[in-house]
């Protein structure tokens, strides 16, 4: 678990420093308006960020997948709209949106 990213994510503008990668490295200022996460907090944040980049990794395949805009351009001006968007249904047919997003 990133424990950096569940802090940032439930504490976001809060004043803190890690010394290692576990929870016993952590220090809180006290000039922060709320406690510091628990440890149990953390490792339930961790895990929610985790599922949520894995549930987006369609996104990332079709990112590297699509042509570059360059080509889409020049598939717009030769092929027009049908063509440039049977390029992208392609890209978009081989890596699908999860149906529970």
């Amino acid at each position: 678990m990133d424990l950096t990213k569940a802090i940032l994510s439930l504490r976001p503008g809060s004043v803190w420093s890690l010394d290692g990668e576990s929870y016993d490295g952590l220090w809180w200022s006290n000039e922060n308006e709320l406690p510091p996460p628990t440890e149990e907090e953390l490792q339930a944040e961790g895990e929610r960020l985790q599922q949520e980049y894995e549930s987006k990794q369609y996104q990332r395949d079709r990112a590297s997948a699509y042509p570059p805009i360059r080509e889409q351009l020049d598939t717009l001006y030769h092929q027009g709209y049908d063509g440039w968007k049977a390029t992208i249904d392609e890209v978009k047919n081989k890596y699908p949106k999860p149906e529970n997003l």
